[in-house]
C-alpha cells in the first residue's frame, strides 16, 4: 500500500502562485528611519577612515542594526513611534484580511521572520509579539496564532503541524531555520508572508517551499514580501535577486 500511495502522491499538482510572482508591499521610510540610516552610513565610513576597535563598532553590528531598523525602528530605538504604515502594520492588514476572507474554509497562513524572534528577544520589543497582540485585539482568537519557537521538541512540532493542517492554528510564525525542511503543514496554506529578507537565495526557496508544495489543497496561493523603502531591506532583496540570477 505504501507504493500505491507514492504513485498517487507523484501526480499531485503544486499550487500556482497568484500573479506568478510574490506581491511586494512597500512601507514608506519615515524621517526617523532616514536619519538612522544616515547615522549607520557615517559609522560605516568611520570604520574605513579611522581605526575603530571592533568591540566598539564593526560592520556586522552596523548591518545587524540596519536590518532590525528595516523591520521595525522600535528594535533599535525603543521609544520610536508605531507608524500605521510600517511593515508590521502592512502585514497585519494583509494577514487579517485573508484570515477573515477564508474563515469558512479555515485556511492558514505562515509568517517568516528571522529577526526579533520571541525567545531571543523576550526583553523589549518583538515583532512577533507585536503582531500577535494586534491580531488578537482585532478579533483573531489567541489559540489560532502560534509561534514555532514555543514548540521545541519533535513531538510538539508534529502536533503543531497537525493543528495547522487541520486549520485549528491558522496563523503560524517562525524563522527560516525553525520552519524549514520537515515542516509539513501545507494542506490549507493559502498565504506566506516574508516580514524580513533572509540572508541567502536558498533561504527564500526554503521558506517558499513550505507553501508551494504537493499536498496543498489550494489551487492558487499568495506570497507577500514586505519592504521598508530606503532601508537595508530594499538592499537585501535586491542582492538576493541578483544572487539568485547567478
Amino acid at each position: 500500500s505504501a507504493d500505491v500511495q507514492t504513485a498517487a502522491m507523484l501526480n499531485l499538482p503544486r499550487p500556482k502562485l497568484d500573479g506568478e510572482k510574490p506581491t511586494i508591499r512597500n512601507a514608506p521610510a519615515t524621517e526617523e528611519l532616514k536619519a538612522f540610516v544616515q547615522e549607520l552610513a557615517k559609522r560605516a565610513e568611520r570604520l574605513k577612515t579611522n581605526r575603530v576597535d571592533p568591540s566598539v563598532d564593526n560592520m556586522l553590528k552596523i548591518t545587524g542594526e540596519g536590518r532590525k531598523a528595516a523591520l521595525d525602528l522600535r528594535l533599535v530605538r525603543p521609544r520610536a513611534v508605531d507608524h500605521p504604515d510600517s511593515k508590521v502594520n502592512l502585514a497585519l492588514r494583509e494577514i487579517l484580511g485573508i484570515w477573515q476572507e477564508t474563515r469558512n474554509q479555515r485556511l492558514t497562513q505562515m509568517v517568516f521572520c528571522d529577526l526579533s524572534t520571541p525567545k531571543v528577544e523576550g526583553r523589549g520589543f518583538s515583532a512577533y509579539q507585536d503582531l500577535k497582540a494586534k491580531l488578537v485585539s482585532s478579533g483573531v482568537p489567541s489559540n489560532e496564532v502560534a509561534f514555532i519557537q514555543d514548540h521545541e521538541t519533535d513531538a510538539a512540532k508534529a502536533s503543531l503541524f497537525r493543528d495547522v493542517r487541520a486549520g485549528k492554528v491558522r496563523i503560524l510564525f517562525g524563522s527560516t531555520q525553525k520552519m524549514g525542511a520537515g515542516t509539513n503543514a501545507q494542506t490549507l496554506l493559502v498565504a506566506l508572508h516574508h516580514l524580513d529578507a533572509p540572508w541567502r537565495p536558498a533561504d527564500i526557496e526554503q521558506r517558499e517551499g513550505r507553501i508551494l508544495r504537493q499536498g496543498n489543497t489550494n489551487g492558487v496561493v499568495k506570497i507577500f514580501r514586505y519592504v521598508t523603502e530606503g532601508s537595508f531591506d530594499a538592499y537585501m532583496w535586491q542582492t538576493l535577486e541578483t544572487k539568485a540570477k547567478f
